[in-house]
């Protein structure tokens, strides 16, 4: 275990999160009298909005996941420290994270928390095996490869029911992220790849979007709702509502409907858009402070401040805080994180943290794409779709682009796509498939992990085990 070493006398805060929270909230500390350390176990500042667009091929992982360091280079009061938080001590006040099985302790004087949320199958993890979500650069990675091998897969079918089966893309939920995977799945085989088999036309590609509630796109009304979804169907993408997804494995889906029938979809690809959770420091937070509890999601109901009961200096941001009419979205991370950088400069100029403001959420409205030249917008009462909206929504996401060179690139990318049928990311590996399932079963067998980590120049973790243990576990390597 080291101990970072505490270079000035400066007030010391802590960020954990690379995500729009974290950074906004580091950046906006930028000439404050303060020495920031941002912890993220990725190297990367994921802009999350655009991951369908590398999950089918339009942009590249450079575009929306610039390097953290690179980002921050210029920010002389900032040091990034890469490694996964496994201990927040509120008393000691220290943060400990943890790469290749080497232990990190980080003190602070001030804690923003911004790790957001992650996927969540309702209690049904087992699912993630066939349906991968989309959150992270691996899960778009593991799509596009899942995507496309079904129509390699496809055209060395031997029989009309497997090539129906590898043709049949599930996206189960239809928010924003399953309303523009659909969207582009659909454009994918209908513009890019027609022409390109021989045995099989990509245009027979069958997309079907699953909704358990009865609307598209359900918190944006029913008007939004009713364009995205007529003009999905009109894209050719089945849309399915009040259908439960009960039970799913590696040859498709079982589905329960409104009226109580169950049935079953033969697919070979699908994707899970359907619901998200805190991440697990929101329930050690609120394990450990005194009367902060956390909602179904597992987001930590903050105080008006964004802070934890009895601990002032201990922020909450993002994905991971629940705030009425907050939505989970990148507005809400950039505020809330702006706002907790806010009262820290404050409290160094003497404010009390009982005379502080409430965090007020300035809602700046909610878009989705829906397909090209098409999306849906709504700012305050205003609510619009089609070219127009599609314009606003290429803006904005632009805008909120870190870096000169990503909009440019992105730029260019979205003319060649847009305007023409090719598109240039169409790479994808079979190891992109089968990644994730591998270090799974890596991090399941510690003996494996060790021999990993120490390939890797790290030591073996204790992870609990006695001594006993650890040396058979020494011996059994040895022999």
């Amino acid at each position: 275990m080291s101990t970072q070493d505490v270079e000035t006398n400066r007030h010391r805060v802590v960020v954990i999160g690379s995500g729009f929270g974290g950074l906004f909230g580091t950046k906006h500390l930028k000439r404050a009298d303060v020495d920031v350390t941002l912890i993220s176990k990725t190297s990367t500042h994921l802009f999350q909005p655009l991951l369908y667009q590398v999950a089918t091929g339009i942009l590249s992982v450079g575009e929306i996941a610039p390097a953290t360091r690179l980002v921050l280079r210029k920010q002389k009061n900032a040091k990034v420290l890469l490694g996964e938080v496994i201990d927040i001590d509120l008393e000691s006040k220290t943060v400990t994270s943890r790469l290749l099985n080497q232990n990190t302790v980080t003190e602070f004087d001030s804690l923003i928390v911004a790790t957001g949320a992650q996927q969540s199958y309702f209690g049904n993890d087992r699912f993630a095996t066939y349906a991968p979500g989309m959150k992270t650069i691996d899960d778009a990675l593991e799509l596009r490869a899942r995507i496309l091998g079904a129509f390699e897969g496809a055209e060395l079918a031997t029989t009309q029911e497997a090539r129906d089966r590898l043709l049949t893309f599930i996206v189960i939920g239809a928010g924003p992220t399953g309303v523009e995977l659909a969207g582009q799945i659909a454009e994918l085989s209908d513009r890019t790849l027609d022409g390109t088999f021989h045995n099989i036309d990509p245009r027979d590609a069958r997309v079907i979007l699953l909704e358990g509630a009865g609307a598209v796109l359900g918190p944006m009304g029913p008007k939004l709702g009713g364009k995205a979804q007529r003009r999905l169907e009109k894209m050719g993408v089945e849309i399915q509502l009040n259908a439960m997804v009960t039970d799913i494995d590696a040859q498709g889906v079982t589905v329960k409907d409104a009226d109580g029938t169950v049935r079953r979809i033969e697919s070979s690809c699908k994707v899970w858009s359907a619901g998200v959770q805190g991440s697990p420091l929101g329930k050690m937070l609120a394990e450990r402070s005194d009367g902060t509890e956390t909602d179904r999601a597992g987001r930590v109901v903050v105080e008006p401040d964004l802070t934890i009961k009895g601990h002032p200096n201990v922020f909450v941001v993002g994905d991971l805080m629940s705030v009425p009419n907050v939505p989970g979205q990148a507005q809400g991370a950039i505020q809330g994180a702006t706002y907790a950088a806010k009262q820290i400069k404050a409290g160094l100029k003497g404010q009390a943290p009982q005379d502080r403001k409430p965090f007020a959420y300035f809602n700046k409205g909610s878009m989705a794409t829906v397909s090209r030249f098409s999306a849906v917008c709504q700012v305050g009462k205003l609510e619009f779709g089609g070219f127009i909206a599609w314009l606003a929504w290429l803006a904005l996401h632009l805008y909120y682009l870190v870096g000169y060179r990503s909009r440019i690139v992105t730029v260019i990318q979205w003319f060649v796509t847009f305007l023409g049928r090719s598109r240039g990311q169409m790479a994808a590996t079979e190891q992109w498939i089968f990644a994730r399932l591998a270090v799974e079963a890596v991090q399941a067998d510690q003996e494996e992990a060790d021999e990993l980590a120490a390939a890797l120049g790290a030591p073996p973790a204790d992870n609990g085990r006695t001594a006993a243990e650890k040396a058979a576990a020494a011996d059994r390597r040895a022999g």
